[in-house]
């Protein structure tokens, strides 16, 4: 390692032990106050990443006047600012308090999957509050919790945050290693998945309507869907009062080797973008998400992904 990148571990561990993480002990009122401050600077002298906010909300809304979606971007603020602070409070947020301010709708739903030694694939975006989901997933469901993100740039942050992350039983996995770790379990999985990342290659996305735009849409929900036989379950997280959240679950197949190409994703894109523009402010519109331009030949190029599909998954 050279001087430079141990000079910034050692810049990260230093932040991470002398506050972020003793600030992560303090009641979450407290914290709130630092959201508050937060939300004020974005609206006065730091008004984070406002050029791709204003972007991504004139594309995806079209037809809202300035003002209107000037109004989102304002709400917006307001939510993410929380999120930084329960994110914080994530590290060290003991059990029995997030049971209080995370609930499942109908739970029953994966217990009877479970009970039929189904795996499931549980998939969303990055709406409301996902960090609290996924350090709670492990004893909300009987199912053995697995999460599949990409690593962080930082190897301490992504180290120190998915130790946090799993310490009531969640098992981060980063996506490039997941077969290995989901091929040796023994009991039925859940894996998380949030779809609604930029893909990193646009010729091996599915390409769909999105918030009113061609959008390359992650396609390993649903690949995975289908190599392994995984019911894939869509979630919904719900703001319900400030630091207090509600999920719903929809069970989208339980047969996913019964569906054709681009049926699963169809479905639980259509389903997060449905949410959006019912409740706009709770997406993070932060987020470079049409980083990836239309292939000139996107007509011949879905013609061969949805043979190469086939190929692979109806050859019977």
């Amino acid at each position: 390692m050279l001087s430079g990148e141990i000079n910034i571990v050692r810049m990260g561990a230093l932040v991470y032990y002398t506050v972020i993480f003793p600030l992560s002990f303090l009641p979450l009122w407290v914290l709130y106050g630092i959201s508050n401050l937060f939300y004020g600077l974005t609206q006065t002298f730091f008004p984070y990443r406002k050029k791709v906010i204003d972007s991504n909300l004139s594309r995806s809304f079209p037809n809202l006047s300035e003002t209107e979606r000037k109004v989102i971007r304002k709400k917006f603020y307001s939510h993410f600012s929380d999120l930084l602070s329960e994110g914080i409070k994530n590290l060290s947020i003991s059990e029995r308090e997030l049971r209080k301010r995370f609930k499942v709708v109908n739970p029953k739903l994966m217990e009877e999957l479970y009970g039929k030694n189904k795996s499931v694939i549980l998939v969303s975006g990055h709406y409301n509050n996902w960090e609290w989901l996924i350090t709670s997933q492990a004893f909300l469901f009987p199912h053995r919790a697995i999460g599949i993100g990409m690593p962080l740039t930082s190897k301490f942050w992504d180290k120190k945050i998915n130790e946090r992350r799993q310490r009531f039983g969640m098992k981060v996995v980063h996506a490039g290693n997941f077969k290995e770790i989901i091929t040796q379990q023994t009991e039925p999985i859940a894996i998380l998945t949030l779809g609604d990342q930029s893909p990193v290659d646009a010729f091996k996305s599915y390409w769909m309507d999105f918030l009113n735009q061609k959008t390359a849409v992650l396609f390993g929900t649903e690949q995975m869907a289908h190599q392994y036989d995984y019911a894939v379950v869509f979630f919904l997280v719900r703001k319900l009062k400030r630091g207090y959240y509600e999920m719903e679950l929809k069970l989208l197949t339980d047969s996913p080797q019964e569906m054709q190409w681009g049926e699963i994703t169809e479905k639980h894109t259509q389903l997060l973008e449905q949410e959006i523009r019912n409740k706009p402010e709770f997406w993070i519109w932060s987020h470079k998400r049409w980083k990836r331009d239309v292939p000139a030949n996107l007509e011949e190029l879905c013609s061969k992904q949805k043979q190469k599909f086939n190929d692979r998954f109806k050859t019977n």
